[in-house]
């Protein structure tokens, strides 16, 4: 995945300017971009504080093979409700967690996750975005990509990402 601007306005003086005004990319995702060369300006290598001019084309190539080799892949089935190049949405069912832990070192969401992924050759580090407690079922989101996890992570904690629970309460009768 790609981040491509170009400075048509003279809004923005360098690239680090676009990187985190424009984009909203972390410090340390940008200090991961400069280090391996992932950033351009007119198809040449640029650094963060590299000066812009008129019409200059800034892109920043967020795609990084990652693994999360701590993760112990488990074939499970998965309900995927959505799937594309960022993220990865599935149904979680009670009584599963969302990461491994002693109790459930293989038997976690992640778990699953991690086998889809390697079955699939999507080289990239287990990210949830959301949180569900073992018990409850709902909607996890997995993104796909480091900068993917901290926008939707942003857009919680601003309160600009909606979600929505139900409840069904059940009772025994005797």
């Amino acid at each position: 995945m790609k981040l491509e601007f170009k400075n048509t306005n003279n809004q923005y003086k360098t690239v680090k300017d676009v990187l985190k005004k424009y984009f909203f990319v972390s410090d340390r995702l940008l200090l991961k971009l400069k280090r391996n060369n992932k950033i351009f300006i007119n198809h040449q290598i640029a650094f963060p504080h590299t000066s812009l001019k008129s019409n200059d084309e800034i892109v920043a190539d967020i795609s990084f093979e990652e693994t999360s080799k701590n993760i112990v892949p488990t074939k499970m089935d998965l309900e995927i409700v959505f799937e594309d190049k960022t993220m990865l949405i599935l149904n979680k069912p009670a009584s599963i967690p969302i990461h491994p832990s002693m109790a459930h070192f293989t038997d976690s969401l992640s778990n699953g996750v991690q086998y889809y992924f390697m079955q699939n050759h999507i080289k990239t580090k287990i990210r949830p975005v959301n949180r569900l407690d073992k018990d409850t079922s709902g909607l996890v989101i997995f993104a796909k990509n480091e900068y993917v996890q901290e926008i939707l992570s942003r857009q919680m904690k601003h309160h600009t990402f909606e979600k929505s629970y139900q409840a069904i309460l059940t009772r025994k009768f005797i």
